[in-house]
């Protein structure tokens, strides 16, 4: 008989095996995916701390590998709020450590980002990363490590105590990877330029390996207000998850434990629930069966009367900044933001806003330009496999909106949430959830309605134009040949006749002047 072979391995050297789950699976896309993770770590390190975030991204070229690919050295430094010496080997040298896992908002989901650049590069380059932190103490850490890819644990190979003369708070972050800048260049700098979009209170700076500089100003001084932990809204507990909460938690009873342990349950809803799962409320939650534990979590979902999710755990852009980033990247001459107020799916609250801008800068297009953000992180892959997409593409019928194709017509999405629905550990296209799909669909039509008002009043003007340009024209000549009729020297004020048409004085002014020079052309002869 054949023996089958069993063996047990790490989260670590499961990426190291299926790195192209995660999103790094070419060179291109490789390097690509270490700058978005890492400046999204800095971005979160700064905002969590309330700081307007300073990040410079260096990317310098080291030569070739043995195995003839492109070598880069990754610098990214932040002004965040750093981190604690006694976690940065594991926050940076073991998969699935973080700080991350809480509910409530975040850019980074899995626990993989930086460590994945990081696990990255040392399979690629064999070279260990540097990194170094400080809390605006006097002293920074300085750790150059790598990852022990079978036991999924942090190897110190050097930390040092430094002198931190200037108090300066945040994270540098040193490593070498291969990649191919030349393929993935127009994705990075993209990235950069819709980063600058959502964030706009970030100064980011871009250094590339040819020595080019890419700098992204900030352009408002107002931080978002950061996300807040809360309780697990009860819909969206399983069996599992259950089981866990109960295993730590201090209360005495049910009654207690469903109170103190979900939001948005008070001792009504706690007893209607124990009651649908036939649980006495003096229970003791440590001494709850697997059968039970089962029952309550069906009783919740069959409860069906909680109120919506808190949507304290949530950072939206904001009306105000994203109007703002979307001006400064775009600038549209129409521009309408929608923040939808706080929906849930699943038991997870989240929240829609919509941008919608019009010519301007935005070149003419035969589709809608999307730019698409989840947790305030572009997504610039897989835009078709986006809930997005299709909300633009299949759910409204822009002709509706006077929007003719080709239009100068760009639709900015956002959504955030403690659990945004990625359809991959790539985090690069929101699954269709019916919730988040209506709720896009309703900030998009609201959007397009105003855009519809503001392209009437184009087209308005543009009739308007059309019309005084004849009135121009010829109300010269009416006006000449009257006075000759009348057997007067002058002819009658016209600027009375165009003013009586209604519309509005700049226009009236431009009509005036053309007819004016007209009529003294006529009396010249």
């Amino acid at each position: 008989m054949t023996e089958v072979k069993f063996e047990r391995i790490s989260p670590a050297d499961f990426f190291y095996r299926n790195r192209d789950i995660a999103g790094f699976s070419s060179p291109a896309r490789s390097l690509y995916m270490s700058i978005r993770e890492l400046v999204e770590n800095s971005l979160d390190a700064a905002e969590v701390g309330r700081i307007p975030p300073n990040i410079i991204v260096e990317l310098s070229s080291e030569g070739d590998s043995e195995e003839g690919a492109d070598v880069y050295r990754l610098r990214v430094e932040d002004n965040g709020i750093g981190v604690d010496p006694e976690h940065i080997p594991r926050a940076f040298g073991m998969v699935f450590y973080g700080s991350k896992y809480g509910y409530k908002q975040s850019r980074g989901t899995f626990g993989l980002g930086g460590t994945m650049a990081l696990l990255y590069g040392q399979i690629t380059t064999n070279k260990p990363a540097t990194v170094i932190s400080s809390q605006g103490g006097s002293k920074a850490h300085k750790f150059v490590l790598m990852i022990d890819i079978v036991k999924n644990e942090p190897k110190i190979l050097k930390h040092e105590v430094v002198e931190n003369k200037r108090k300066w708070h945040g994270t540098i972050i040193e490593f070498y990877l291969e990649g191919d800048y030349s393929n993935s260049k127009s994705k990075i700098i993209q990235y950069f330029t819709h980063t600058a979009m959502a964030n706009p209170h970030a100064s980011i700076m871009f250094i590339d390996p040819r020595g080019r500089l890419y700098y992204y100003p900030r352009v408002a001084h107002k931080v978002p207000d950061p996300p807040q932990e809360s309780l697990p809204h009860p819909v969206g507990v399983d069996v599992e998850t259950m089981s866990r909460l109960l295993a730590i938690t201090k209360e005495r009873t049910m009654l207690g434990f469903l109170m103190k342990n979900f939001q948005k349950v008070g001792g009504k809803t706690a007893r209607d629930i124990l009651s649908l799962a036939e649980i006495p409320e003096s229970k003791s939650p440590k001494k709850l069966t697997h059968g039970e534990v089962t029952r309550l979590v069906e009783a919740i979902k069959r409860y069906g009367r909680f109120r919506s999710p808190d949507p304290s755990s949530l950072s939206p852009i904001g009306r105000e900044l994203l109007e703002t980033g979307i001006r400064a990247m775009l600038n549209p001459e129409f521009l309408y933001v929608v923040e939808r107020p706080p929906s849930s799916y699943s038991g997870y609250p989240f929240i829609v806003e919509v941008g919608l801008a019009y010519g301007g800068s935005i070149p003419q297009s035969d589709t809608v330009q999307l730019y698409r953000f989840a947790n305030k992180i572009p997504l610039l892959y897989d835009e078709r496999a986006d809930v997005a997409w299709k909300v633009v593409s299949e759910r409204i019928d822009w002709s509706t909106y006077k929007v003719r194709f080709p239009a100068p017509l760009a639709v900015i999405t956002h959504i955030c949430s403690p659990k945004i629905p990625y359809k991959t550990v790539g985090k690069e296209a929101v699954a269709d959830r019916p919730e988040v799909e209506r709720e896009l669909v309703a900030a998009v039509r609201e959007a397009a309605r105003a855009l519809r008002l503001y392209l009437g009043k184009v087209e308005r003007r543009e009739i308007a134009r059309r019309k005084l340009d004849i009135y121009a024209r010829y109300l010269p000549l009416i006006a000449k040949y009257s006075a000759e009729l009348a057997g007067r020297k002058k002819p009658p004020k016209i600027d009375k006749l165009l003013k009586g048409l209604g519309i509005d004085d700049e226009m009236v002014e431009r009509a005036k002047k053309k007819a004016m020079e007209r009529l003294q052309e006529l009396y010249a002869e």
